[in-house]
């Protein structure tokens, strides 16, 4: 699929908004919910301090994640189960299971559970998933929503959705609780593809108009009671959900209200002095490096601060179409040459908050990971062997003038100057080009081939090692808007990968993510940094708060409050 936000894993704070993740600052231990938060009890209100102005309630333009906000007004086919210490696991949520596959992977059937009810009262049916679905084909609707069922059902690539009266055959609905998808290739990961937005229920027929965000029929817990823009969004009970149906949402409080457009600054500053309803809030930003540093000298505070175990993947991308750094043992040389503790600094000023060095592709959390690291040297770095690789490779004098561009955002430019650094001790120089965002999107998600290097960052939109590798590393997704940003092209690694992809059985499937995995680092075109942290803070009244080993943010569907 094409992605809308490229720094996906560093920017996350513009999704923060709907996924909140609170992280830590004490250096000898991490924060949890079994270590720190009390027992919430069901009734009353949670308060969730946002800096984004809107909050999008449609489906059709959501990539939240599934056990965020948008999962407490709208259900969806599969869910996730998370928990701390343990790889996330696909679940059911509106269905019996999750999956039948048919056709070695090609036809997956699912049956809705019985009595499924939305807010207004009448009855979920596979036509309303099968209406949701067609709905995030429309064009008026695609900005923003994940698409990878877009591509992978039969028919997708050339569908505009139902509102021109065409309906998508590869999507059957035999009765009102069966649905049948169709795909053009055989898709292990189906399971994970139906716990996207997308796959929410809208009432057939329904939905056409362009602010259905603010006023959705609900499947979830909840259902949205008031909207104001750049104010607040108010979530109240939805009198016709069924707790008997749904193994993964709580549903604690009575009221969940989002205030909105808040300064992160102020939000932290509240969160800190915990009177009144900040008591039972939380932010839905990064809170800052500088930020925590602060609240090391405030004992009530510092005890409100979760530390995620890790998140998204920091890397330094290779342009392997350009100059020498299409020669592999060029590229090798980078990972010796990285001084990647000066990049923790950088980023956090601290390796505790800034996360752990990084020496695979595929985040923590993730099933089937294995760790393992190819080129071990120290967090420091050695120039030594970087030098002797360059030489081996015909360039005993370095390399010169490299052109390293970054977003001037979320303190990149800073993080390039520390990774120059490092590669300037190895005889590696670069010209550090800081551009505009949008510039930059244009540029490296582009065909022109014109940068060396560039910093990102990325977070798996579901958890499976294809969502880490794919959209990475296949060959498909280089330009064109794709966020293979070093160009990186291997036959075999694209067969590898398609028959990952292919392979329904979960556990055979990661093992074959491993492999791949190791094959593209052999192949040198990223140096993983670290694996970032997410540090955020909370109220005295804010229970059942914990974050998962993926992803990096709190389980909006656990939380609650204490009286």
């Amino acid at each position: 699929m094409r992605r809308r936000n490229l720094l996906r894993g560093l920017a996350l704070v513009t999704a923060a908004a709907s996924a909140v993740a609170l992280a830590g600052c004490n250096a000898n231990a991490r924060n949890t919910a079994s270590t720190q938060t009390q027992t919430a009890t069901t009734g009353g209100t949670l308060y969730i301090l946002s800096d984004a102005a809107t909050q999008n309630y449609d489906p059709a333009k959501s990539a939240n994640l599934a056990t965020t906000s948008l999962a407490l007004v709208h259900r969806r086919l599969t869910a996730w189960n998370v928990a701390p210490g343990q790889p996330a696991a696909v679940v059911p949520d509106l269905t019996t299971d999750t999956g039948k596959p048919s056709d070695d992977g090609r036809t997956w059937t699912y049956t809705l559970r019985e009595g499924l009810k939305f807010s207004d009262g009448t009855p979920i049916r596979s036509q309303d998933v099968k209406w949701g679905v067609e709905r995030s084909f429309a064009p008026a609707f695609t900005g923003g929503g994940l698409g990878y069922h877009k591509t992978l059902l039969v028919g997708g690539a050339d569908y505009r959705g139902p509102f021109e009266g065409q309906r998508l055959a590869s999507i059957e609905t035999p009765d009102e609780r069966t649905l049948v998808f169709h795909l053009a290739r055989p898709y292990g990961d189906w399971p994970w593809i139906v716990s996207t937005p997308a796959f929410a229920p809208v009432p057939e027929g329904k939905g056409a108009e362009a602010d259905y965000s603010e006023h959705p029929v609900a499947s979830g817990p909840y259902q949205l009671a008031e909207y104001q823009k750049g104010v607040r969004a108010k979530l109240t009970r939805n009198p016709n959900w069924d707790k008997n149906t749904d193994s993964v949402r709580s549903a604690l409080p009575d009221e969940v209200v989002f205030q909105l457009g808040q300064d992160t600054t102020v939000i932290s500053q509240r969160l800190v002095a915990d009177s009144g309803d900040d008591r039972f809030a939380f932010g839905a930003s990064f809170v800052s490096p500088a930020q925590l540093a602060q609240l090391q000298n405030n004992a009530s505070a510092k005890q409100r601060v979760v530390t995620s175990k890790s998140g998204a993947l920091a890397y330094l991308a290779l342009n392997t179409q350009k100059g020498p750094l299409a020669d592999p043992k060029v590229r090798q040389a980078f990972q010796y040459a990285v001084d990647k503790s000066a990049y923790q600094i950088a980023s956090a000023g601290s390796a505790q908050l800034a996360g752990d060095i990084a020496t695979t592709l595929i985040t923590e959390g993730i099933p089937g990971r294995e760790q393992y690291d190819l080129y071990p040297t120290q967090p420091t770095g050695d120039p030594d062997r970087a030098k002797q690789l360059l030489a081996e490779a015909g360039y005993p004098n370095g390399l010169d003038n490299l052109d390293f561009v970054v977003a001037n955002t979320n303190n990149l430019p800073e993080k390039a100057q520390a990774v120059q650094a490092s590669l300037a001790r190895a005889g590696i120089k670069t010209n550090i080009r800081s551009i505009d965002r949008d510039a930059y999107d244009a540029e490296v998600t582009g065909n022109q081939v014109n940068y060396d290097l560039t910093l990102s960052s990325w977070q798996p939109d579901f958890p499976s090692a294809n969502a880490n590798l794919q959209p990475l590393f296949a060959s498909s997704e280089i330009g064109n808007g794709g966020y293979n940003l070093s160009r990186y092209r291997n036959p075999e690694v694209d067969q590898l990968i398609e028959r990952a992809q292919s392979t329904v059985d979960p556990t055979e499937a990661g093992r074959q993510w491993a492999e791949i995995d190791k094959k593209i680092q052999q192949d040198s075109p990223v140096v993983p940094l670290i694996y970032t942290r997410n540090s955020f803070l909370h109220g005295s009244k804010v229970a059942n708060f914990f974050i998962a080993d993926f992803p990096a943010y709190p389980n909006y569907l656990q939380i609650g409050v204490t009286p």
